[in-house]
């Protein structure tokens, strides 16, 4: 998520400020090719994308969070948004701004083989999480700066990189130190803009909800409460800013998953299926993706992992689960280990720290969409949206062209969500 001067046009500048993203320093300088609303982007309406990353679907009802309920007892909402498999943090937020499933978008999970690039994808890794190579779509940024329409970003998966040589208006580098008050004071001061620079897409992310599910597992009732009525506080304080505004802000309000509890006792030891003499291993602990050396036997070794089964399956890319249509990149890797629901894997010193420190169970997510406790939540109020209105559940990938019809901006052809599903909850 890195900042690169765009085909050069103007550099705006609203200040320079040096952030500890994922322990590197990098600075948030904000630019793009449309700094000015167009006089016809100006009549377009406004909206605010949230993500909660995390959030499971039952969080609502079960914990009644105040602020939260309003908003959605006022506007609409699905039983349940369905991410894409797997189900992890960077593959759903990028289908959720593109309107793409993973196979077709590139980015299949946090971390993955691209042959293409010739190197791993790391959502850790600030060089490649930033390289606007590895991101195919088109964001609905991108959508919006076609429409000469101004754009802002406080952190969202692929805003910090250079896809198609072009980022947000304005964006920050991500840095979770960066507390949730400074986040929506930056949102309120954006839409307080003149007309003609005002963002009329902004994007927001929190991980409140995603850390206190991995550090605690969504089972401790008490620590998801106490993190959810911190956030739903925040939540609060920007439902008001904005209304406060006087302006006609739609706002769209998503999750990229939910979670489940992983006992201690469930963690397989990902050095148990190591082998670096026959292939390459990418794990994201509910799928391992597998990348046979050159010259090595599929067949061979597919017999060979099977011998090694103790609670995960084998498969290759053309038997595995989950997936609604069926995968076609060769970045997934020739083979797939997929571990039964609830166990994971992980570094056999993880395990033994936990059961060290008495710890019974954490929280993840990544596995097949077909389990409940993996969906993940979508609510919208506004000008656009009807008013106590609720949807079956939904595909992650139909968030996108809805936001495009709220904006008024054209729907791309190529991608896999259609608005069809989602348009009755427009007014």
């Amino acid at each position: 998520m890195k900042k690169e001067v765009v085909g050069g046009l103007l550099i705006l500048m609203i200040g320079t400020v040096s952030f500890i993203s994922c322990n590197r320093k990098a600075h948030n300088s904000l630019h793009s090719s449309t700094i000015v609303n167009s006089k016809a982007s100006q009549k377009n309406p406004y909206l605010l994308l949230i993500s909660l990353d995390g959030f499971r679907w039952d969080y609502l009802e079960k914990y009644q969070p105040p602020n939260l309920s309003h908003f959605v007892k006022e506007g609409v909402r699905s039983e349940a948004l369905i991410p894409a498999y797997p189900t992890k943090t960077f593959p759903n937020h990028f289908s959720i701004v593109t309107g793409m499933y993973p196979d077709k978008h590139g980015i299949l999970a946090n971390s993955f083989y691209s042959h293409e690039q010739e190197k791993l994808y790391d959502y850790k890794n600030i060089n490649t999480a930033t390289d606007g190579k590895f991101y195919k779509g088109s964001p609905i940024w991108l959508e919006a700066n076609k429409a000469n329409m101004v754009t802002a970003s406080y952190f969202f998966v692929g805003s910090e990189a250079d896809i198609q040589g072009m980022h947000p208006t304005y964006y920050h580098t991500y840095d979770s130190k960066i507390n949730k008050e400074v986040r929506v004071t930056q949102v309120i001061n954006w839409l307080k803009m003149p007309e003609n620079e005002r963002p009329h897409l902004i994007t927001m992310y929190f991980a409140d909800m995603d850390k206190a599910g991995h550090d605690y597992g969504p089972g401790n009732e008490q620590k998801i409460k106490e993190a959810l009525f911190e956030l739903d506080r925040h939540l609060g304080q920007l439902f008001k800013g904005v209304a406060d505004t006087g302006l006609p802000v739609n706002i769209v309000i998503v999750s990229d998953h939910g979670m489940v509890d992983l006992p201690a006792s469930n963690i397989i030891p990902i050095e148990s299926i190591l082998n670096d003499s026959l292939y390459h291993t990418v794990n994201n602990g509910a799928i391992v993706n597998i990348y046979p050396h050159q010259g090595v036997n599929t067949e061979a070794l597919v017999l060979s992992l099977k011998q090694k089964r103790d609670h995960f399956e084998v498969h290759t890319i053309e038997d595995i689960p989950g997936f609604v249509n069926r995968p076609k990149s060769i970045d997934w890797g020739a083979i797939q280990l997929i571990p039964d629901y609830t166990y994971y894997f992980l570094q056999g010193k993880k395990k033994e720290l936990l059961v060290k420190n008495n710890i019974k169970a954490i929280g993840v997510h990544g596995f097949d969409p077909k389990h409940k406790e993996m969906h993940g939540i979508f609510y919208a109020k506004g000008p656009a949206f009807k008013t106590a209105f609720t949807l079956p559940p939904m595909g992650i990938v139909h968030v996108f062209p809805l936001m495009c019809e709220v904006l008024g901006l054209p729907i791309p052809q190529n991608i896999d969500g259609d608005l069809e599903v989602v348009k009755s909850v427009l007014k």
